[in-house]
């Protein structure tokens, strides 16, 4: 019954549902409210009215038809818009979700279901001890990829079996404050450089942590590889509008779960999504390291990237090892590294940087000379024409190629090119001794391309480190160049092995199953005994090397692929009048075309002035230097998903060492949000 004073007053009933457990208690109550009581007013009136004494703490009320929470408990119902005809949920803001990692492993947490993608992303890396959060993202799987999935699974004579870890009792996924050691600022812990835990000393750290030693190993250490069996069955795209189709379901860092739709005990992919994987470091990130080489290797094993067949033998020597390594004691042996003292290698590090910056340094190349000069032979017409090419640095900073026919190489130059924002591909060939370089150099239109050949391996690594650096506006006197080079010369090194008698008569190869190793393209072009010949010669070169060692250079090769790190979406440019393919990258955006596949112009981030979304005709327009401008409409996916690719990019671009890992998360939310 309303009393006649409560009938008089402008107070009227709000209809809550309430989550809970206790199913002698009934769920929907009616409150007597008005539009000037606040939301907290609201929480603690409905929890004297259901009279159940428990923690409501990590209750929150979820507003169902405008799909938002209702978190600003000083609000008034009024300034939220809330009214008679709403239905109000109040339940947990932490909830189980199962999220499927790089590595194929699910684990099962609680995560918050009310703080934006982006926190919670970084709650979950917290729980998984998984440094640089920012790199990844959540990812729902789109519905052709279920559908095929769940036709082969129903396909299938055996039922599928999903081993989850359980890591449910997380203090940070409970919402409460979880160790500060994973990221204390005054605490560094020191972790075993294998298997990336906590170790003896500081393990009392982490005693609240639910990832255990044995937890942690699951993350930290490649597993068996799967069967070739269930490889066959895993969706393997085919075209680029298949690849855009991975890419489509990428959550919105700027919103909750919830508001996207994602339910308790959902399923979602934990992926890296930005492919700028800054200060790697295996004393600390083991896990982290394990898991990008888990997702290198599903991405070659699938063809999600292409690769040529020699570089695929690589792939599968190197995994071969890491296979053998995880399987084996030695791996355990946490002993083996030495560990270099941090201050130590600081100063190491200070001395480098301080060397190769000295004024009188500044144009030292390779070469020994002021600049970087060498005779190669470049293509950029019909014939090719050997040239002396100097590479030289300026007062603006800009590294410039300045080519000169080779019999006259006094006067001026008969052209300049500018390589900074330049993209560099390597077209390489160790057997057939061809080592070319690739040189993509931006220009109003589009992009002009440069062929470098080179004679041999060393030029070409000091060639290829010298045009990778110019790209990124550097000289040859910068303390990367000579890893640069060793890098490149040990990639290549890789490349050209022989074969070992004692090879094929290891008895532990005789069980190698190379069809684990290999994308569905190579087994069907050739026998197995003709791939595990051809993987053990290509294991001679990495065989010597640990198991960190072993991922980061499966890393590295994964990243020297022309297709590393690129994005496909599906999209239709203004005055187009046919659907094209963008691929965007760390640094640059590709308009590719749908039927061939080749690349029709690039667009770097470095030239880029502005860019902007119309929300209401979901269109992406980005201004560049030079009065060049571009607009489309992405027809595969949301056009945010874009808008926060460039964004997230810029904003990961400005990461620095000296940061201490806190992030400016407004600023990221500033480049990415959007204004819808």
């Amino acid at each position: 019954m309303i009393s006649s004073s409560e009938y008089g007053s402008h107070s009227w009933e709000l209809l809550v549902t309430v989550d809970h457990q206790h199913e002698e208690v009934q769920k929907e109550f009616l409150l007597r409210v008005t539009g000037d009581l606040h939301i907290g007013g609201v929480m603690l009136k409905l929890v004297e009215q259901i009279k159940i004494s428990q923690d409501w703490s990590d209750y929150a009320l979820w507003w169902e038809q405008k799909k938002c929470w209702l978190l600003k408990t000083h609000w008034t119902l009024d300034k939220c818009g809330v009214q008679a005809d709403a239905k109000l949920f109040f339940t947990t803001q932490h909830k189980m979700l199962r999220l499927r990692l790089p590595n194929m492993k699910t684990v099962r947490l609680k995560v918050s279901f009310s703080s934006m993608v982006f926190k919670a992303v970084s709650d979950i890396c917290k729980i998984l001890n998984i440094r640089r959060s920012e790199e990844l993202s959540l990812l729902k799987q789109s519905e052709d990829i279920l559908k095929k999935k769940k036709k082969k699974d129903k396909n299938s004579k055996e039922p599928v079996t999903e081993d989850i870890l359980n890591l449910c009792n997380s203090p940070v996924s409970s919402g409460l404050s979880g160790s500060p050691g994973f990221y204390s600022k005054t605490m560094t812990p020191v972790y075993d450089p294998i298997s990336g835990t906590p170790a003896s000393s500081t393990i009392t750290w982490f005693s609240d942590s639910p990832l255990t030693e044995q937890n942690c190993s699951i993350l930290a250490f490649s597993h068996p590889n799967c069967s070739p069996e269930t490889l066959a069955e895993m969706y393997q795209p085919r075209t680029l509008a298949d690849k855009a189709k991975l890419n489509a379901g990428w959550l919105d860092s700027s919103r909750s779960l919830m508001e996207q739709g994602i339910l308790e005990d959902d399923q979602l992919l934990l992926r890296f999504k930005y492919y700028t994987f800054f200060d790697l470091n295996p004393k600390y990130d083991a896990v982290r390291i394990n898991q990008i080489y888990e997702q290198a290797r599903w991405a070659i094993l699938i063809e999600e990237i292409d690769c040529t067949e020699e570089e695929m033998l690589i792939f599968a020597a190197l995994q071969y090892h890491v296979s053998k390594l995880s399987l084996s004691s030695e791996a355990q042996d946490f002993t083996c590294e030495s560990e270099v003292d941090e201050v130590e290698a600081a100063l190491s590090n200070l001395e480098v940087t301080l060397e190769g910056g000295n004024a009188s340094n500044i144009l030292v190349g390779p070469f020994g000379s002021q600049n970087c000069f060498h005779c190669v032979k470049c293509i950029d017409s019909d014939e090719p024409t050997w040239f002396l090419i100097f590479l030289q640095r300026f007062i603006t900073k800009c590294i410039v190629l300045k080519l000169f026919l080779i019999e006259s190489a006094q006067g001026e130059p008969i052209e300049k090119l500018n390589l900074k924002g330049c993209e560099v591909v390597p077209d390489v060939n160790v057997a057939a001794k061809k080592f070319g370089i690739k040189l993509l150099i931006p220009v109003a239109d589009g992009m002009n391309e440069v062929y470098l050949r080179c004679d041999n391996e060393n030029q070409y690594a000091r060639w290829m480190a010298a045009c990778v650096l110019a790209s990124k506006g550097k000289t040859m006197a910068d303390s990367s160049y000579h890893p640069e080079v060793h890098k490149i010369l040990s990639f290549l090194k890789m490349k050209n092995w022989t074969m070992s008698p004692q090879a094929v008569s290891d008895p532990e190869s005789i069980d190698m199953k190379p069809e684990c190793f290999i994308s569905l393209r190579y087994t069907k072009k050739y026998k197995s005994k003709q791939l595990a010949a051809r993987i053990l010669e290509a294991h001679q070169n990495v065989s010597q090397m640990t198991l960190v060692e072993a991922k980061l250079r499966f890393i590295q090769a994964w990243q020297s692929l022309p297709e590393f790190g690129l994005s496909y979406y599906i999209v239709r440019f203004k005055g187009s009048k046919k659907d094209d393919v963008l691929g965007v990258s760390y640094n640059r955006l590709i308009r590719i075309d749908i039927a061939t596949g080749d690349p029709i112009t690039t667009w770097r981030f470095s030239n880029m002035k502005q860019w902007n979304v119309n929300w209401e005709i979901r269109q992406v327009a980005i201004e560049f230097d030079q009065n060049v401008s571009i607009a489309f409409t992405c027809l595969s996916a949301d056009c945010k998903i874009i808008h926060e690719y460039i964004g997230g990019y810029i904003f990961l671009s400005t990461r620095s060492k000296d940061q201490n890992e806190t992030l400016d998360e407004d600023l990221f939310h500033k480049l990415t949000g959007g204004q819808e």
